[in-house]
């Protein structure tokens, strides 16, 4: 591709968004039609010249309620409304005096042309209209032109900053557990989302959400984010009242072992060349926490948890660290070999048994 050719990226407007068969088929669709029809509306009034901003609100109030899951099909069909919408446009009578139009919003982060993705994304301010916005914006960290992803490092944190909380958090949960899988986006676009992690009234809306959230790969954010110092301080109560068991678990594996662990890629490995047989190991990253917590507690405390999940996390720090604590040991050891979860009694069995095995005979 030519160099005058970065971003122009061809898309049929004519591509159908696939759905899957299911008896939500009928509201998907109609949802689609809202959408074409909100972006329609909006490409419409800013042609003609009129107010732009309460012209929007249509497009705001239904992207609104779009699911942060299914991004790349949203922003495919707003590219294809946008597509139609300039295709179905009268071109007004030409005079001299007529000026293009000025306005770069936020639906531009959807064209199809790089140079305006970028020219658009340094010419935001302020907050961010819902969610699904910022997260297209978001999404630009990952884009195939070098220079719409410089921008998007460049004006996300102020963006961020400007815009609602609980917005940002609804975004970095939906791209912190995938953003492996980014595979243009590189290690500054990662610092950039983790410096947003660590604006103040995030961190804050981030540690009650994994506190309190029922569903969601959260064990994973909580992995990913801990890249960063922010949430170390709030640990131990993300330990003890986390609702989901995974994240109370990965809180307290990470203050037992004093460190966060997280999965930084893959890379492929060679397990006989000549036949082309291989497969992707893991690559993994560690980070000691910035705060200690007393281990005889914390090992107490997730050894009587009522998810087994935990109660194995603990289970196999004791076992690791039954020569360093002491008499207490055995009073775990033995409390976890009577659990009622198999998993859990089997190793409280090898505790006792690898302490039964320190006593010296007599």
């Amino acid at each position: 591709m030519a160099p005058t050719d970065r971003g122009r990226e061809y898309v049929s407007p004519f591509n159908s968004i696939s759905l899957e068969d299911s008896p939500s088929v009928s509201l998907q669709r109609e949802i689609e039609n809202q959408v074409l029809s909100a972006v329609s509306q909006f490409a419409s009034s800013l042609n003609s010249g009129r107010n732009v901003v309460s012209d929007m609100s249509a497009l705001i109030e239904v992207t609104s309620r779009l699911s942060l899951s299914n991004l790349d099909n949203w922003e495919r069909l707003i590219r294809q409304g946008l597509y139609q919408a300039s295709a179905n446009s009268k071109p007004a009578t030409w005079k001299f005096w007529n000026q293009p139009t000025p306005f770069l919003t936020w639906i531009d982060l959807c064209s199809g042309d790089g140079f305006k993705r970028e020219r658009t994304l340094r010419a935001l301010s302020g907050t961010a209209p819902n969610r699904f916005f910022f997260a297209m914006a978001t999404r630009r960290l990952n884009d195939w032109v070098p220079q719409v992803r410089a921008a998007a490092c460049e004006k996300l944190p102020s963006l961020a900053f400007a815009s609602k909380p609980e917005d940002i958090v609804d975004v970095l949960c939906a791209v912190f557990p995938h953003w492996n899988s980014w595979g243009r986006m590189d290690a500054d676009g990662k610092q950039t989302l983790l410096k947003i992690a660590s604006i103040g009234a995030v961190t804050h809306s981030l540690k009650s959400r994994l506190v309190s959230a029922t569903a969601g790969p959260l064990a994973s954010v909580l992995v990913q984010a801990g890249q960063t110092s922010v949430l170390d301080a709030d640990l131990p109560e993300i330990a003890s009242n986390a609702i989901q068991p995974s994240v109370r678990a990965r809180a307290y594996k990470s203050l037992l072992d004093g460190k966060v662990v997280w999965l930084a890629g893959r890379k492929w490995e060679w397990t006989d060349i000549r036949y082309c047989k291989g497969y992707f190991k893991p690559v993994l990253c560690d980070r000691p926490l910035c705060v200690k917590s007393p281990l005889v507690e914390t090992l107490r405390a997730a050894s009587v948890d009522r998810s087994a999940a935990v109660r194995r996390v603990a289970a196999d720090v004791l076992i690791r660290e039954s020569g360093t604590i002491g008499s207490v040991a055995l009073q775990m050891a033995a409390l976890l070999a009577s659990d009622s979860h198999p998993s859990v009694a089997e190793r409280g069995n090898f505790a006792l048994k690898k302490l039964s095995q320190m006593v010296p005979s007599a």
